[in-house]
């Protein structure tokens, strides 16, 4: 036996909500739920929406539910996330502390070695991909500063820097090498 339509609508007024809405395939749906109204069989119905019994049922359902707004195309939920606020939070924090070399064996924080420490930490197998879409989603960005050796003095890049001879200098033009032609 099928599944009765709420008693609250009918054919004409359903007829009117279809022609008062923008998307195609809700009104598609509401008339072919108007001819179910209008006393047609579900295969008629189905015939009108250009699908199978089961989808008809399927649309009974969501308008029983829901009324018209049932029957709007919404986002498909997808693949919930792998990460919850517990795991960002302790994700931050370590982002935020840095690596030490001498635990960590790393003087930056790579892509590979986050899915790692992840995996150590919460058993959570994340790949490379879906971890940089998490870190750009909390505000970081694949740039980081060159690694400094932790025992490197202070200010000795930039002795080294004005120590340094420049290695081009300009040349004085000779009469030779400018000729009129």
């Amino acid at each position: 036996m099928p599944i009765p339509l709420r008693g609250d609508f009918d054919a004409p007024r359903l007829r009117a909500i279809a022609r008062g809405t923008k998307d195609a395939a809700q009104t598609r749906r509401l008339l072919a739920l108007a001819a179910v109204y209008d006393g047609a069989r579900r295969t008629e119905a189905a015939a009108i929406g250009g699908v199978t019994l089961q989808i008809v049922r399927d649309w009974v359902m969501k308008f029983n539910a829901h009324g018209p707004d049932g029957l709007i195309d919404r986002k498909a939920p997808g693949q919930p996330p792998k990460l919850n606020h517990t795991h960002r939070a302790a994700l931050k924090a370590v982002i935020e502390s840095g690596p030490i070399p001498a635990v960590d064996g790393v003087v930056r924080w790579r892509l590979v070695d986050l899915c790692q420490w992840m995996w150590e930490e919460f058993r959570i197998g994340i790949a490379k991909q879906t971890l940089s879409r998490e870190l750009r989603a909390m505000g970081y960005r694949k740039l980081s500063a060159r690694p400094r050796h932790h025992a490197q003095a202070d200010g000795a890049i930039e002795a080294f820097k004005k120590a340094s001879p420049r290695l081009w200098t300009s040349s004085r033009a000779t009469s030779r090498s400018i000729r009129p032609r």
